[in-house]
């Protein structure tokens, strides 16, 4: 991160303190994150992107969530643009990364964390409501409901979706994107990823929120609970069974072995339906979420547990998970 940027997201939300440590931190793919710690102020956390439109619309989201909902987010101290670079500013909030702290918690909290993902999920899916898929932006201007806005723009900040799409074609494109990126592992599977977006997609109710990267990677924990869910880059409108499969494989798949995650899966549910009935969650939804999960932004194969195994363990866990994407029941 440039001084420059540094500079003027310090003044714009930190004008009288002085700065006495700058810390990198290796958050997000698409952005640039610094601890900033003060003499007597509190600390903050300042994040770059070259892309100033993405660090708008995630100060406008966390700015939403904070206004609509309970769900623990960092709300936007500020955020700017200097020179082409987009930059936002929030608190330092503290908390053990749950990403290496998940698989030590008691099971009792493991479980607990678990069901208040689900409980997050639900509650921002009751939030946000759109009338279009795709990726989401913030707007200035008031609600319009032609270009995907949302239905309740008075609480917080608007966001809107850009080129909607209607529940099925968006998960066929979404789908066929990911299923497109998949090494050669899976070449056996790719085209059983196809046969399952060509089928029929329903629409249970307006697109929600889908958080592309909702997870115990990206929060906090102290004491047993989540403190604060963190990286919000990149949210989109989609079918809510998309993103009820992304997080529930995140979530309960991702860290323990198969033999665990039966009560982890049950938790989850369980806080999904403390707050709302659970969508239907269709084949497809189900094949396009995992085949998401397969590779990262430059197209490495990802890495589940922790700590993280190898990339023919790796390989195996994504193809096992396909699977049962594809072989087993929807719901």
């Amino acid at each position: 991160m440039s001084d420059a940027v540094r500079e003027r997201a310090l003044t714009a939300t930190r004008p009288r303190a002085t700065p006495v440590s700058v810390e990198s931190l290796e958050r997000g793919n698409r952005k640039r994150t610094e601890v900033v710690r003060f003499a007597a102020e509190q600390p903050v956390v300042v994040q770059c992107s070259e892309a100033p439109g993405a660090t708008r619309t995630e100060a406008a989201l966390l700015a939403a969530i904070d206004a609509r909902t309970d769900v623990p987010v960092p709300r936007p101290l500020g955020d700017g643009v200097v020179d082409g670079t987009g930059w936002l500013v929030t608190p330092l909030i503290e908390g053990r990364d749950l990403h290496g702290a998940f698989v030590d918690l008691d099971p009792t909290d493991r479980r607990g964390v678990a069901r208040s993902f689900g409980r997050f999920l639900a509650t921002l899916h009751e939030a946000f409501r759109f009338s279009g898929c795709g990726g989401l932006t913030a707007d200035e201007s008031p609600a319009d409901e032609a270009t995907g806005a949302e239905s309740a723009p008075e609480h917080g900040p608007s966001l809107s979706v850009g080129d909607p799409a209607d529940a099925a074609e968006w998960v066929r494109r979404f789908g066929e994107r990911h299923a497109a990126r998949l090494p050669a592992d899976f070449d056996d599977l790719r085209e059983r990823v196809r046969d399952a977006l060509r089928g029929p997609i329903g629409a249970d109710g307006d697109p929600r929120l889908f958080p592309w990267d909702f997870r115990p990677g990206n929060a906090l924990v102290a004491d047993g609970a989540v403190t604060a869910v963190l990286d919000w880059e990149a949210p989109l409108a989609a079918p809510p069974g998309v993103s009820v499969a992304k997080a529930e494989h995140l979530v309960v798949d991702w860290y323990v072995p198969a033999g665990e995650t039966g009560p982890l899966r049950r938790a989850f549910r369980e806080g999904y339906e403390s707050v709302a009935p659970l969508p239907a969650v269709e084949r497809a939804h189900r094949a396009a979420a995992v085949a998401s999960a397969v590779v990262d932004g430059g197209g490495a194969v990802t890495n589940p547990r922790y700590p993280p195994v190898d990339r023919d363990a790796a390989v195996e866990f994504h193809r096992t998970a396909l699977r049962r994407a594809l072989d087993g029941p929807s719901g």
